[in-house]
């Protein structure tokens, strides 16, 4: 099963308004200070970028797609056939439309925040930050955020050399956890502006109707 709704949940926790850094967790070591500040420095910088994705669940099933993503505020999560869906940020909120049936529901980007992550400047120094954690050349950022579902908690994955988002990972209000890497990733790429606005032939639905 491919539990668009947690990708959902995990994009707007790692989006999510920021708050004092480590209110919930421990002090940042000035090397760690510094090592974020790069890291946010260097993903800034990228305006667009695109890419393949691997998703985990929590029972191992595996489900791959496409990302095009574009600063600020705009996403899109395509999942590789036979799924029909993809998940849309279009700048004032995400949206999950389904090809076939040429349907959509709206999420308001007050009810999902958009700001961390695809906003103009990233800033994880002042991040709802949890955990700091290095290993293997890479360092796991870990933010809790209170969303309209629940404490999500969204672990993020950079390589310490490159400072490249890697993977993330998150733990949903139900506890089941699911885990995406990014591969084959291309930065600075133009993408065509249809990639993030919905047809006028699309229906809307309502949200609180979806299972």
């Amino acid at each position: 099963m491919i539990r668009r709704h947690a990708l959902l949940l995990g994009v707007a926790a790692a989006l999510a308004p920021v708050m004092p850094a480590f209110a919930q967790g421990r002090t940042l070591t000035p090397e760690e200070q510094t090592l974020i500040g790069e890291i946010n420095a260097h993903n800034s910088a990228i305006r667009t970028m695109v890419g393949r994705f691997l998703q985990i669940d929590t029972n191992g099933g595996r489900t791959e797609g496409t990302f095009f993503l574009e600063r600020p505020d705009k996403v899109r999560f395509r999942y590789n056939p036979p799924s029909r869906e993809e998940i849309v940020s279009v700048g004032r909120g995400f949206y999950v439309l389904n090809r076939q049936d040429e349907t959509y529901y709206a999420y308001p980007q007050d009810t999902i925040p958009l700001r961390q992550f695809l906003g103009d400047k990233i800033d994880l120094l002042n991040a709802n930050v949890l955990d700091v954690a290095s290993s293997d050349g890479y360092m796991t950022i870990t933010v809790v955020d209170e969303t309209v579902a629940g404490t999500v908690q969204v672990s993020l994955v950079f390589d310490t050399e490159t400072k490249d988002l890697a993977q993330w990972s998150l733990v949903e209000p139900s506890g089941a956890e699911l885990t995406f890497s990014l591969y084959d990733v291309e930065k600075g790429v133009e993408i065509p502006r249809s990639y993030f606005s919905i047809p006028a032939t699309y229906t809307g639905l309502d949200p609180s109707t979806r299972r």
